[in-house]
């Protein structure tokens, strides 16, 4: 069978499984019940070599939860969910089980702040009554603070350690409010700096760094086009036309990591993002708990209990937005890696293809397809794929490619050229939008990276062994602007601010 080398060198070949190829945005209020529950919403996860001078060695992962926040958002604004569990895994030998995870607890405090109104002491209905500063939060009414704590093994199980602050050894950590407005927070970018911790991590011979709070948005998509049936010009010019979610901030879980407390004896690991919840919410007719009326019991809206059971799955940017059926949509966000044969028929007979097809007349690629059967279950073979080869979707990083620093960096990563982007990992700046859009239109069918001799056979969409459509790039018609991207950890930009004051 003749099968097409791409001539990829060896040190930075196509390293990704092209992990949810028919992607078209990230993961907002993807499946129906997940709507109702923003909280726990996973939007992105981002796994990618650290690019910031002198962090080479690091491994940065940041989930992204409670999607397309308006900065205006007041007066309670966003915090998040104090009785789920956000966590970040990862698999590094294969079995699609976590060997790895970090898991983060919330916990929100209220100092019930008051005024004086006639001589009655009155609780105030927002979250700051005056400025705050990194160094001054005497005036900051409510608070959400945090833990981290790594778990080797089951998430649930397995042998459980804290991460602690570099040098005093607290394992508490705070969040920083958001992005209110400058007469607030005068200088919000100085003042959420404040937040971002040099952490101690269990078993871990370097400290890493931690910062969990509001961010801009970095995800770029034509959303409303993409869901009015795909109305766009998939084959034209890459252009702007609109980034729909450009006004829009969210809330990032930001960890950097060296590298080898991650990798298990091999270059290639594999991560994703969850949240979950109790599974059991009974809700009080009657909360109880106010200064005002002198109540001393603080009974909140709900009482939640029983097992926490996970609502929320994100690895590749959105395969259950546009990849999964919408019967199957609750049940992959509940479900693990180790248990994805179940929807690979969405991947060998993919619907998106079909309906570029049928609304552009553009040829899908033939099925099965058993291109992205490698690229986006498996792994690549001597490229992304793991000791042990078990089909699951997760995001998938060849820790042994070097970064590429921010101002050489392609928004196309691999079908741009640079080897150190999406699919192989996942960085802020990668149009995984356009480059998940050109897979699944057939851009790997046949592929054979660096020769049989590597390992690197991608498979076939069904009886084709040649690109589909000549190689095109496919796009949505909005592209990511580097600016607004910072080149130093959390990399995400200052959140959009609720209002500008003179």
């Amino acid at each position: 069978m003749l099968r097409r080398s791409l001539a990829l060198p060896v040190t930075m070949t196509l390293c990704a499984s092209l992990a949810a190829p028919l992607a078209m945005a990230s993961s907002h209020r993807e499946a129906p019940f997940i709507t109702g529950m923003p909280k726990v919403d996973g939007t992105d996860f981002y796994m990618f070599r650290s690019y910031e001078s002198g962090r080479e060695d690091y491994v940065t992962l940041i989930a992204n939860y409670l999607p397309l926040q308006d900065a205006y958002g007041g007066p309670n604004y966003f915090a998040l969910d104090d009785k789920a569990v956000y966590e970040i895994h990862i698999d590094n030998d294969g079995d699609a089980r976590e060997d790895l995870t970090y898991q983060f607890h919330f916990n929100r405090n209220s100092k019930d702040a008051t005024v004086d109104v006639d001589g009655k002491d009155v609780p105030v209905p927002l979250i700051n009554i005056g400025p705050v500063t990194g160094n001054d939060s005497s005036n900051q009414n409510v608070q959400q603070t945090f833990t981290v704590k790594l778990i080797e093994g089951d998430r649930r199980k397995g042998h459980a350690m804290n991460l602690t602050q570099a040098g005093s050894g607290s394992q508490v950590f705070v969040k920083p409010l958001d992005n209110i407005g400058n007469k607030s927070i005068s200088d919000y970018a100085t003042y959420a700096d404040n937040f971002i911790y040099d952490v101690t991590i269990p078993d871990c011979p370097k400290p890493g760094r931690l910062f969990v709070g509001q961010r801009k948005d970095g995800f770029v998509v034509n959303l409303g086009e993409v869901f009015d049936l795909v109305n766009l010009n998939p084959l034209g010019a890459r252009d702007s036309r609109s980034n729909a979610i450009g006004d829009k901030n969210v809330t990032s879980l930001a960890l950097e990591v060296p590298s080898s407390c991650l990798t298990g004896g091999n270059s290639v690991i594999g991560g994703w993002t969850t949240a979950s919840v109790r599974q059991a919410r009974i809700l009080n007719p009657a909360p109880q708990g106010s200064a005002l009326t002198g109540s001393t019991k603080a009974k909140g809206a709900s009482v939640e209990g029983g097992a926490y059971t996970q609502v929320s799955r994100l690895g590749n940017p959105l395969v259950n937005e546009v990849v999964i059926g919408l019967p199957d949509k609750d049940r992959f966000n509940a479900s693990e890696p180790k248990d994805d044969t179940q929807f690979a028929s969405y991947v060998t007979n993919p619907s998106l293809p079909a309906l570029v097809q049928v609304l552009f007349n553009v040829p899908a690629p033939h099925t099965p397809r058993n291109d992205l059967v490698t690229v986006f279950l498996t792994g690549v073979p001597g490229v992304t794929q793991l000791p042990t080869v078990t089909a699951s979707e997760m995001l998938r990083l060849n820790t042994a490619i070097p970064a590429t620093a921010a101002g050489s960096q392609s928004d196309l990563g691999v079908a741009g050229g640079d080897f150190a982007g999406f699919p192989n990992g996942r960085r802020p700046i990668d149009d995984v939008v356009d480059i998940a859009l050109t897979a699944a239109e057939g851009y790997l069918c046949g592929a054979d990276l660096n020769g049989s001799d590597a390992g690197g056979e991608i498979g076939s969409c069904g009886d084709q062994d040649s690109q589909v459509n000549g190689g095109a790039i496919v796009n949505d018609g909005a592209k990511p602007d580097p600016a607004d991207y910072l080149t130093t950890f959390p990399y995400l930009n200052t959140p959009l601010p609720g209002a500008n004051n003179p």
